[in-house]
């Protein structure tokens, strides 16, 4: 059971440590007060930059990601180092401030800057991006034509920002595609140039003129070798004789003449028949090797058209860009000087500073209540022993002649 159980004991509380509670309180208000007096004030000025859509009807020129990525590369190049520091000699920040470093100066900065994007109020398709619609830039320092300038000089960068990048970005890409488109095209003419040759070089045969082409060859090998047996034949037989004729001796020399020619003329056929046997053989390499260069040809034609089709849509993107009909930003709202500071509670924080005093001075005076447990009325004997006093004397001091307050 605690000290403080009535009212009584609890206005008694109070009046025993009534000073000291008083004292504390006083101390926590003053330190309160100190420290909002001398916090520093912040003024907080607001630039609002709007993203237009195209103003040309049908295909937009950029997609919604697009659009939050380039707002993020924009804020990204503007919060970097370099821009910084050129941002704080150019408006001269925090130049009342010693032993401040650059380290320093650009973290306050980063704080004080901040880059918020507003998505459009109309409802996206489902798995679509969220498109953006504005851009809100705000600037927290400590005095006001400076938030205002800074602000303002923010939102005059990304304006430029993103123009200078929207144009060079739709440029970079009608030159690559048109590079892309001519260099598919010279990879067309080559393999077409390519196939016509491999074509010249291997012909692909009909089986049935194949056959019709090997029969007559054939045939024309049998006849040549008809007239081979019979050439021989008539000069084995004037071979034999014993006595050769002057016209015998002729005839020989032609019928040996007209072997030779006839060999000749069957060993020609018979290469021509081993030519088309060849030929027959590698008609299915042929037919695989014209496949294959049919399949590169149509992955080719099909990249040119792909590619065709995307150099319009950036040349399209970037007259858009050139005649000021694609997305593009524009400043909305420039950033005011503002009257007032921004954050001020102080009448909040002085309240909440009196009552962490109040709350501080009441439990020091219930712990020193609590390590001195003193029964100090007959009510309070009553309730911890049980026991009813019969008589109550008051204390007296002697030395200035009057009572204290009564203990039991």
């Amino acid at each position: 059971m605690g000290p403080i159980q009535t009212i009584e004991d609890l206005i008694n509380l109070l009046r025993r440590r009534g000073v000291m509670m008083a004292l504390i309180i006083t101390l926590a208000a003053s330190a309160t007060l100190a420290h909002v007096l001398m916090r520093p004030e912040i003024y907080e000025a607001i630039a609002v930059i709007q993203v237009q859509s195209p103003s040309v009807g049908g295909e937009e020129s950029q997609s919604s990601n697009q659009i939050a990525r380039l707002l993020q590369t924009t804020e990204q190049q503007l919060t970097t180092r370099e821009s910084l520091l050129e941002m704080i000699e150019r408006h001269n920040l925090f130049s009342d401030t010693e032993g401040m470093n650059d380290d320093n100066k650009i973290y306050a900065m980063r704080t004080a800057v901040t880059f918020q994007s507003i998505a459009t109020a109309s409802q996206q398709a489902f798995g679509s991006p969220t498109s953006v619609s504005a851009l809100t830039i705000t600037v927290r320092l400590g005095e006001a034509e400076q938030a205002a300038r800074v602000a303002n000089d923010f939102a005059q960068n990304v304006l430029d920002r993103s123009i200078a990048s929207q144009a060079s970005r739709a440029r970079d890409a009608a030159t690559f595609f048109q590079t892309e488109e001519e260099r598919i095209s010279r990879q067309i003419s080559a393999l077409e140039d390519e196939i016509e040759r491999f074509k010249a070089a291997n012909p692909v045969v009909d089986e049935g003129t194949i056959a019709g082409e090997r029969a007559t060859i054939d045939a024309e090998i049998r006849a040549v070798s008809q007239e081979i047996l019979a050439a021989q034949a008539e000069l084995a037989s004037l071979r034999e004789k014993d006595r050769l004729r002057e016209t015998d001796r002729r005839r020989i020399i032609d019928l040996e003449a007209r072997e030779t020619v006839l060999k000749t003329q069957r060993a020609a056929l018979e290469g021509q028949r081993e030519n088309l046997v060849d030929r027959v053989a590698r008609t299915p390499e042929i037919e695989r090797q014209l496949g294959a260069y049919a399949r590169n040809l149509e992955q080719l034609q099909s990249q040119f058209q792909s590619v065709s089709e995307r150099k319009v849509d950036a040349e399209t993107t970037l007259r858009l860009e050139q005649e000021n009909h694609a997305d593009r930003f524009s400043l909305l709202e420039r950033a005011v000087v503002p009257e007032y500071p921004v954050g001020g509670g102080r009448k909040k924080l002085l309240f909440a500073g009196t009552m962490g005093g109040i709350i501080a001075a009441f439990g020091l005076a219930l712990l020193l209540e609590t390590m001195n447990p003193v029964i100090r009325t007959s009510g309070q004997m009553q309730r911890q022993l049980g026991i009813r006093p019969v008589i109550t004397l008051p204390e007296l001091d002697l030395a200035k002649g009057r009572p204290k307050p009564e203990r039991t």
